[in-house]
């Protein structure tokens, strides 16, 4: 077994080895809970979540963590619309909406929309309003040695010195020189800081800010920097080193860059790989509000089951840009189709005596080789469609032997990408699930005493009756098999 993985930081793919013989750690950003879902946020969720379940499968014990920040400019500025005149232009919005009321709704809209499509839930799930003591201690950490300071005027405000550390600008390749200056404070209290670039670690209170908002720290009462959450909450539950920092491409700058260099600043090693997410675009545009042409994880919802949606977010190359089309959905139905009618019909031909334990069984050499480096999802998915194919061909054949192990091996590639787990599909020992299956066999059996007797009206008239109802007929050797139509 050699994963490789590439990484960020180095820019080049890396064997990976555990820190620690036998786990991994993985830390990955969540959301920030100021509004629904997007599809940028499902997307980065589902690959690491792959990323997560193949670890698992090649015997790591893995922890995950993925924050909520729950305290941040736009949750404050959504808040103080639900206050205001403008509250109703957000369709979801509640008048008199307080912050953390607001946060808490928005976040467990992420939680619904994250277990719908199949994405296990984290070891730990912190948020930010809960980790207010060790961010203190990281700011004092920095103070103290040199890299960071209070505001020059009375204002609460704690910045880091971008200045005082050479390699800030190593994540993204960036001179210093070259950026623009941190959009973290407003452009007539800019005097506050050393240098432009220099970002809050430590946001002093404003009036007219709620003020259950702000804490007392040793620097005034105040609230935390966006970036200075992560950092205390990755070292808290991974410690000072740790295997896998992930987030979606458009983090690495500034986010990802000013995390690394503030935890490497403080003394700690942070993350040994840091993993980007590719973004998703529409029709090859980035998707923008202003222009109309976005679509949400609730729209693709409405559109495909949540088993399509997944494997549509789901089969690009994670660090690829995954790009979304009005046929995309239906190109992946039929995909998705293939792969559960034969799972259906295999089934039924074995009794379904696989499918309590999918995992137990190995996945194909060509799957494991695509996955191992750098979760080569694309490769996979074709080494699950070839099984699929021979899987049908034997069952057509009659080769117990090869639609038996295509069966075992289908299953265990699918839970490897999570398309088992979603939610909302119909499970096949479900009591919905059996009383159809009652109904249709009768139906089917009714059909063949027709054709056995010649009655091909008879037999066309229950086929058109199952074809009504959503039912597909497919006649073969072994008798006629059904399934449900797809739309």
């Amino acid at each position: 077994m050699t994963l490789r993985f590439y990484d960020t930081a180095s820019a080049e793919v890396r064997d990976f080895v555990p820190l620690e013989a036998g786990k991994a750690s993985v830390y990955y950003c969540g959301a920030t809970v100021q509004g629904m879902p997007h599809v940028g946020h499902v997307r980065s969720a589902i690959a690491f979540d792959q990323l997560t379940r193949w670890l698992e499968y090649r015997g790591l014990r893995v922890t995950v963590v993925r924050n909520v920040t729950d305290i941040d400019d736009k949750i404050l500025a959504k808040s103080a619309q639900s206050f205001g005149p403008d509250w109703a232009e957000e369709p979801t919005a509640k008048a008199e909406e307080e912050w953390w009321a607001l946060a808490y709704r928005y976040e467990q809209e992420f939680e619904q929309a994250y277990d719908v499509l199949g994405v296990s839930r984290p070891t730990y799930e912190p948020r930010a309003t809960g980790h207010i003591p060790e961010m203190h201690a990281l700011i004092q950490r920095l103070i103290d040695r040199g890299h960071a300071y209070p505001a020059l005027d009375d204002s609460g405000d704690v910045y880091f010195d971008v200045r005082s550390w050479s390699k800030y600008g190593s994540l993204t390749r960036q001179n210093i020189d070259d950026m623009q200056g941190a959009a973290d404070v407003e452009p007539q209290f800019s005097n506050r800081k050393r240098d432009p670039r220099d970002f809050a670690l430590w946001k002093g209170y404003k009036d007219g800010e709620p003020t259950t908002a702000s804490w007392v720290s040793p620097w005034g009462t105040g609230r935390p920097g966006w970036h200075l959450e992560c950092s205390a909450m990755a070292t808290k539950y991974l410690g000072q080193q740790f295997d896998i920092h992930g987030g979606g491409l458009d983090l690495r700058f500034p986010h990802h860059e000013n995390e690394m260099a503030q935890s490497q600043a403080a003394g700690d090693e942070f993350a040994n790989f840091w993993l980007h997410n590719g973004m998703v675009t529409y029709e090859g545009e980035k998707m923008s509000k202003s222009v109309g042409n976005t679509v949400s994880p609730e729209e693709m919802l409405e559109l495909a089951s949540p088993r399509v949606v997944r494997y549509y977010l789901g089969q690009a190359q994670y660090r690829s840009i995954l790009d979304y089309r009005p046929t995309s959905l239906q190109e992946a139905a039929a995909a998705v189709e293939r792969i559960y009618g034969f799972i259906a019909k295999a089934s039924k031909r074995f009794g379904g005596e696989f499918a309590a334990h999918p995992e137990s069984s190995p996945v194909p050499d060509a799957f494991a080789a695509a996955m191992d480096d750098d979760l080569n999802v694309p490769q996979a998915l074709g080494a699950l469609h070839e099984t699929v194919r021979a899987g049908n061909t034997a069952l057509a054949s009659g080769d117990d032997t090869v639609a038996r192990q295509s069966l075992q091996a289908v299953l265990a590639m699918t839970t490897v990408l999570g398309l088992n787990d979603v939610r909302g599909e119909v499970q096949e020992n479900s009591e919905t699930a059996q009383a159809l299956e009652v109904l249709v066999e009768a139906q089917l059996q009714a059909r063949a005493e027709a054709r056995a007797n010649k009655d091909w009206a008879a037999s066309d008239a229950i086929r058109d009756t199952l074809a009504a109802a959503g039912i597909a007929v497919e006649d073969g050797a072994d008798g006629a098999s059904w399934s449900l139509k797809k739309d």
